[in-house]
């Protein structure tokens, strides 16, 4: 019985089409046992029935007597319906081994010049019981990644101030054009509160009011909505899906940094779902290579030469792998192209580690370009891993950024001896 109905919810899966969406397993009641987004509902649903699926994933299918989707028109209106229908229904399998204190909420606070904030359920009664008084509170959002990603996207579209007035200078986002201008009284409080209203529109799933509403004031902003594209949503993938190689529980990624050829370090940064944890983070005091050759350095107008950056990069990898009592990566990531990639692969294959390595190459020296010049090197991964990689370039620069600031953060400051390993 357990069979055909499993070969029954496969054949409906077929049918799902290749849009974003959201996607409903269903009890025998009809009440959803699990609600997920996607950016191809027909690729997601398929991965729940391969032979790579966790036991969390093999209860729930044996518990499902239905498989159902909607549709929306990007993904980012998917991840907005999916936090708003978990809020509504909280199945059971979007919250198993996660209180509800950890989850992601987006808060807009009832000021004369409202802010957007992201708070963690464990912060979240401040808000509820009326102490701070709020606009809307949305959520739950399952990862802070995931949240932070939407509001980037929003905020391209409709802008907004977490600044203060009377503030002594224009704030960042200002500068980028993101803030409508709080900090300096470029806006007055009842325009900046018109488009905070158009926001909540468009967090509480109110499009047809949106759209509506837009229509009059800003049509401009409706073209806006509809070309929302941004490969970046899909790096946080499915909190089910997360025990499989399809996706990245940790990932590990490296940089090496000297100082004018001096105090050569290699620094170790970890995300896990998607967020840093600086807890793990690690730096490595090169010893056995040097960042130029005899007769050559910085003076002489050659640079860093490549073949001891890979012998540093090998010699770091290979006492960070003698830490067996670390947690091993899901994907290991190095600062830097081909030669990279392929020297920490044989370094992972030597100690029989089999995981997917990624490496970054600067393509152009303008940050504002840099997402479409950098260019991504992936080895050790099947294709549907290569394509979950290759449409999270933004999660990977943040990685290799990040790694880049953890050493450079100790050329400078002279990190504490107990941080070196």
């Amino acid at each position: 019985m357990a069979l055909l109905l499993f070969e029954k919810l496969k054949k409906i899966s077929k049918t799902f089409p290749n849009k974003p969406g959201v996607y409903f397993w269903r009890d025998k009641k009809g009440n959803p046992l699990y609600i997920g987004r996607a950016g191809s509902l027909k690729r997601r649903i398929a991965n729940y029935f391969t032979s790579r699926v966790d036991e969390r994933i093999r209860e729930m299918t044996l518990s499902t007597t239905s498989l159902d989707y909607e549709t929306t028109d990007t993904l980012l209106e998917a991840i907005v319906l999916e936090a708003n229908l978990i809020k509504q229904h909280w199945p059971k399998y979007n919250i198993l081994e996660k209180d509800g204190k950890s989850f992601m909420y987006m808060v807009v606070t009832d000021e004369e010049f409202p802010r957007l904030l992201m708070v963690r359920g464990r912060e979240l009664q401040k808000y509820e019981t009326g102490k701070i008084k709020t606009l809307g509170i949305f959520g739950p959002y399952l990862s802070f990644y995931l949240l932070r990603k939407s509001l980037e996207i929003v905020r391209r579209i409709f802008p907004y101030s977490n600044c203060h007035p009377g503030q002594p200078r224009a704030c960042f986002h200002y500068q980028i054009g993101l803030c409508p201008g709080v900090c300096v009284g470029a806006i007055d409080a009842k325009t900046y509160r018109n488009n905070i209203r158009n926001i909540i529109l468009f967090f509480r799933g109110d499009k047809k009011r949106l759209l509506a509403k837009l229509k009059k004031e800003n049509p401009e902003a409706i073209l806006a909505l509809k070309q929302v594209q941004d490969t970046a949503l899909l790096a946080d993938s499915d909190v089910l899906l997360r025990g499989s190689r399809l996706t990245s529980r940790r990932i590990e990624g490296y940089d090496i940094s000297h100082s004018g050829g001096k105090e050569p370090v290699g620094s170790m940064v970890v995300f896990e779902n998607g967020e840093a944890d600086s807890s793990q983070y690690r730096l490595f005091k090169i010893r056995g290579a040097s960042p130029f050759p005899k007769g050559r350095g910085p003076l002489s107008g050659e640079g860093f030469a490549s073949s001891d950056d890979l012998a540093m990069l090998e010699e770091v990898l290979t006492r960070r792998l003698r830490h067996v009592e670390w947690p091993m990566p899901d994907i290991v990531f190095v600062d830097g192209g081909p030669n990279q990639v392929r020297r920490a692969v044989a370094v992972l294959t030597r100690h029989n580690l089999h995981v997917p390595v990624v490496g970054l190459g600067k393509g152009g020296k303008h940050a504002a370009s840099a997402y479409i010049t950098d260019k991504l090197v992936v080895a050790n991964s099947k294709k549907i891993g290569k394509e979950l990689i290759i449409a999270s370039k933004n999660l990977f620069q943040e990685v290799r950024n990040e790694a880049h600031r953890f050493a450079i953060g100790f050329q400078r400051k002279r990190a504490k001896k107990g941080f070196l390993r």
